[in-house]
Formats: C-alpha cells, structure tokens, sequence
C-alpha cells in the first residue's frame, strides 16, 4: 500500500510529507525537522513542500529560514487526502498485525500508545505467547520505517503474564485498564 501512494501521489517524499502533516494536523513543522522525521534529503522536501504549497495542501507561516509548514484544513480535499493516508495507514497496521500473527503462538495482541494517537504510552503493543524475537525484531523494524517513528512493543510469555496480572502489577495494569484495541485474546474466562 505504501507504493501505491507513492505512486499516486508523484513521489515518495511527496507521500512520505503528507503522510506526517495530514497525521499530525494541528502540528507546525520546520524544514529540517520534515526532513529528519521523513529522513529524505533536505533539498528534494524543499522542493516538495514548494509544490505542496503552491497546490494550496499547506499552510505557511514565518519567513525565510523560520517558515514553518502545517497541512491547510481548509483545502477542498483535505478530508480526501486525510482519509487516503488514514486508510494506507490502516492497511499497513493489518499487515503488521497479520505478520505479528504468523511469528509464534500469540494468547494477546493489544494495541495501545502510537496505534491510538496516545504518544506519550509506555508501549505501543503488547503481545502476550511465544514468539521468535528475532523475527518479531526484524518484523518491528520494518514496520518502524513505515510508520516513520519507533513502535515500543513488549513481549511476555504467558506465564509471566498471567503471574505480572495477578499480582496487579503496575506496568500491565496501566495498559490493561486504559485505552486499547484488543486485537486477539484467548485467555481463558476468569471463574
């Protein structure tokens, strides 16, 4: 999915910029730092960011070297663009969910943090079985450049989950009893 908006949208940094700005709206950016979040050569942003402006996609503001660029709301496509990249984005978590799957025998999958635009979580996945952490390392890093950040993740056995859950400890407690997506649980039912 990650070509195809390439492809239809012109360019990889051209997507790799929209992706950031249309996922993070309210947020001001500077050139280098678009160029160091997107890791792109600064010159090709530049020119992009030329052209996203000229399009109307961006809002600036600052002059010379502290402009700063934002993605304009108010563009007729913006809930059109915004929804493609969200929909790429969603694409590419189920890849990622699909292949966490495939790397072992996995009792629960839970997305938190990034997955539900909390930031400042102390993880982003829990995953609870027996998984080759080579694979799920490699697998991590792949993903990572995609989503362009790190993905915190946490593996547990299951037997050190359910001795951490029954002793309330705090560090599950707080994943478990805040906002999440549970993507697979096959724990048994409490009695």
């Amino acid at each position: 999915m990650r070509h195809m908006l390439d492809q239809l949208l012109g360019s990889r940094t051209r997507a790799k910029i929209l992706r950031l700005l249309l996922t993070n709206p309210n947020k001001q950016y500077f050139v280098r730092e678009i160029s160091r979040k997107v890791r792109e050569h600064m010159n090709s942003v530049r020119r992009e960011l030329q052209f996203l402006d000229e399009v109307g996609i961006l809002e600036t503001s600052g002059e010379g070297q502290k402009r700063f660029y934002s993605a304009n709301p108010n563009y007729p496509l913006f809930p059109e663009l915004k929804a493609l990249v969200f929909k790429a984005e969603v694409m590419e978590e189920r890849r990622l969910l699909t292949a966490i799957q495939t790397s072992g025998r996995v009792f629960l999958l839970v997305l938190t943090g990034f997955f539900i635009g909390q930031d400042d979580a102390t993880t982003d996945l829990l995953i609870v079985g027996t998984v080759n952490r080579v694979r799920l390392r490699r697998l991590m890093l792949t993903f990572q450049e995609h989503f362009d950040r790190e993905i915190h993740y946490t593996v547990m056995t299951k037997a050190e989950f359910d001795y951490r859950n029954s002793i309330t400890d705090r560090f599950l407690y707080a994943i478990l009893s805040g906002p999440l997506i549970t993507v697979i649980d096959k724990r048994q039912p409490a009695k």
